[in-house]
């Protein structure tokens, strides 16, 4: 079965190594998952979305 969550910052940091400033930077330019809002306090990303730009992000710099 296949399940999305929603992963807070730190999670999206830790799995990224991005800090939290060139997260939110690459999303106004389109170029890594909108987060959501997940009530008036958090937000969060769907774990499908960030893991989808974690391999096309690799699959970039993979050697033939």
């Amino acid at each position: 079965m296949n399940q999305t969550r929603f992963l807070r910052k730190p999670e999206v940091r830790f799995m990224t190594g991005l800090s939290a400033s060139t997260i939110r930077r690459l999303e106004i330019a389109g170029q890594f998952p909108i987060r959501s809002k997940l009530s008036k306090n958090a937000v969060g990303w769907l774990e499908s979305a960030v893991l989808g730009w974690i391999q096309a992000r690799s699959a970039k710099y993979e050697k033939p």
